[in-house]
């Protein structure tokens, strides 16, 4: 059982959304705007279910102020908004996925699903999972889910920590766009893969210059060795 949040002005909307998954044996909180779901006194849930047209505050920022009090939380962008730029907007304020409206309810459910599975366990069978991935003063701790350099700790998102520990686990080697969707986000993903380029730019950002994330086009993506 899983704690979500729906944040939904629409309130038709919001009621189904809530019952559905109360059906499903969740712990559901409902907020009709942005505001009242950064009430810093209520626990963090384990899933937000995001609208972006919000009476009060834009969508975006209070996905922004949700990852900066939750960065654990998956953060699910619910929204009839299609354009590419309010996908990245929203992927850069820390959303983990972005589904337009309307959405097929059984869609809806098992891409929750999958982001509540990999919330706990995220990487694959057969990858580092337990140990540590040592790249030149780079250390990931895939138990701890930490990755520290020179003693100082990162502070990668939940969902930047398990594609660097993904690509880590075959350093030096290319792993395919569809790998990467597949173990990652969800095996049965059908949307836009913006959402994978968007957290190869924010892990650039937080690694710096080393160890590099080599984008082999028409391919996918290779960890570079240190001295590789």
């Amino acid at each position: 059982m899983a704690e979500l949040w729906v944040v939904e002005d629409d309130e038709t909307i919001r009621g189904v959304l809530a019952s559905r998954f109360e059906a499903e044996g969740h712990r559901v909180r409902s907020f009709a705007d942005g505001g009242s779901s950064l009430d810093r006194s209520l626990p963090g849930p384990d899933l937000v279910l995001l609208d972006l047209g919000l009476p009060d505050l834009e969508g975006a920022e209070v996905c922004r102020r949700l990852r900066l009090a939750h960065p654990e939380t998956v953060i699910v962008v619910l929204t009839a908004r299609a354009d590419e730029m309010d996908v990245v907007v929203a992927l850069e304020a820390g959303a983990d996925d972005y589904l337009t409206k309307p959405v097929r309810y059984t869609e809806l459910t098992a891409r929750l699903r999958a982001h509540l599975r990999r919330a706990g366990a995220a990487l694959p069978e057969g990858s580092a999972r337990g140990g540590r991935i040592v790249l030149d003063d780079l250390i990931i701790d895939v138990a701890a889910r930490t990755v520290t350099r020179e003693g100082a700790e990162l502070g990668l998102r939940a969902k930047e920590f398990d594609l660097l520990a993904r690509l880590a686990a075959e350093a030096g080697a290319v792993v395919t766009r569809e790998t990467l969707m597949s173990d990652v986000w969800d095996e049965h993903w059908a949307g836009s893969t913006k959402t994978l380029d968007v957290h190869i730019a924010a892990l650039r950002r937080k690694l710096g210059p080393q160890p590099t994330i080599a984008t082999v086009r028409g391919h996918g993506y290779r960890l570079e060795r240190p001295g590789g």
